[in-house]
């Protein structure tokens, strides 16, 4: 038999949770109740089935244990149901009849759980995410964002992995990770996107990164990460030494070796210029100009070798070039105020925008929501009110160098 007992008595209990009366916030009286319509129980109203009957018994199954009782269409009893009212005064036996803990203990037990986070001063993130979690359960706000009520032990895994990619101190690549701290190659990767959405939502500047980018600011990464470079330079290690300038397309360092690498021979570069896509850096050719291939959001690793060549090119010019969209914007912002180097935006003005809008492509809502926050910044206001007027954001494949 189709439980349908535990069918209305769980709906009415949603409704129960959803209302003010399940936190004492209604001083009037109000009913839960569940209505008997074609959309709600469609079986009731089947002709063709003897689902009728079943629905009737299981009905008067819930009034015979005083968990709810039956209002009948004319009030002619035993004849057809109009809806079935929850009894608040059985509420504690309502939820042993479906097996089911009820939403304010699940909430009691989470933000015992969020206390043991708020005080993690090395992980911001994890703080900020466990503040407002907290918050909005204490204020009987809803957490369906984030986390479910139902399932504690997944809550605490999340904030968990948040902490430990905040703390991670070594380069390693992310099922290293995984293996490191779940014992399980793939646990990070199955829980990408609720991972990426809590650092967007609560890490300064992060609100357009892509899963990589946030862990590569950790020194996390998917596959070997590599800085490119080409230009007027020389690399050491140790006792060799690399013209980078004898290379037309420059030189992919690894991350590991980073550190060990030493630049010299930088006279004369003029100019250093970032570059957010792959594609424009292999195209880039210019005298006097050290160009270095980003990949979006710049990481510790590119933020040290950026930090070197301005402590020997202090007066050289410093460039950004990336797409003209809200992600470009903030890549670029973000590289300004973490190098504390004075970059400049490179055609990523008003004018480029124009003299290329043949070839742009129109705004998502997310796009513009950022684009609006966007429009107190003083370098691109300009250009981002024109492209919120016009509906057009610019990839920097399509602009000349």
């Amino acid at each position: 038999m189709a439980q349908y007992d535990k069918y209305v008595l769980n709906r009415l209990l949603d409704t129960y949770e959803s209302s003010l009366l399940s936190i004492g916030g209604n001083r009037r009286t109000v009913h839960i109740e569940f209505r008997f319509t074609k959309r709600t129980i469609p079986g009731y109203f089947d002709e063709s089935s003897s689902e009728y009957e079943k629905i009737h018994f299981c009905m008067e199954t819930l009034e015979e244990k005083q968990l709810a009782c039956i209002c009948w269409k004319g009030k002619k009893e035993g004849h057809i149901i109009e809806k079935v009212r929850l009894n608040p005064g059985n509420l504690e036996e309502a939820y042993a009849y479906v097996r089911r803990v009820p939403k304010k203990d699940m909430a009691f037990c989470h933000c015992q759980l969020l206390e043991d986070y708020i005080g993690k001063e090395s992980a911001p993130v994890c703080r900020a995410f466990a503040e407002y979690l907290l918050e909005r359960l204490k204020e009987h706000k809803s957490v369906k964002e984030f986390v479910e009520l139902e399932d504690e032990a997944a809550t605490k895994r999340l904030l968990d992995t948040i902490e430990a990619i905040e703390g991670n101190t070594q380069q390693l690549y992310i099922r290293e990770f995984s293996i490191l701290h779940f014992q399980d190659s793939k646990a990070l990767e199955k829980m990408e996107g609720r991972v990426a959405h809590v650092f967007r939502k609560f890490k300064e500047n992060c609100e357009g990164a892509a899963f990589d980018e946030i862990l590569a600011e950790y020194g996390i990464y998917r596959t070997p990460n590599y800085v490119y470079l080409k230009g007027d330079v020389t690399i050491s290690v140790g006792d060799e030494k690399i013209n980078v300038s004898a290379l037309k397309q420059g030189l992919g360092i690894s991350g590991e070796d980073i550190g060990r690498i030493r630049l010299c021979g930088m006279s004369g570069v003029k100019k250093v210029m970032t570059i957010e896509n792959l594609t424009t850096y292999f195209r880039w050719q210019e005298e006097g100009c050290l160009c270095i291939y980003l990949g979006g959001y710049h990481n510790g690793l590119r933020r040290l070798l950026l930090q070197e060549i301005y402590a020997h090119c202090p007066v050289a010019e410093y460039c950004h070039f990336g797409d003209i969209d809200a992600g470009g914007f903030e890549i670029y912002r973000d590289l300004c105020n973490k190098t504390g180097i004075p970059f400049r935006m490179y055609r990523m003005d008003l004018k480029t925008l124009k003299a290329y809008e043949n070839y742009g492509r129109p705004l998502t809502e997310n796009d513009r929501k950022r684009l609006q926050g966007m429009c107190g910044w003083e370098e691109v206001r300009e250009v981002a009110l024109y492209m919120l007027e016009h509906d057009v954001k610019l990839e920097q494949e399509c602009v000349k160098g």
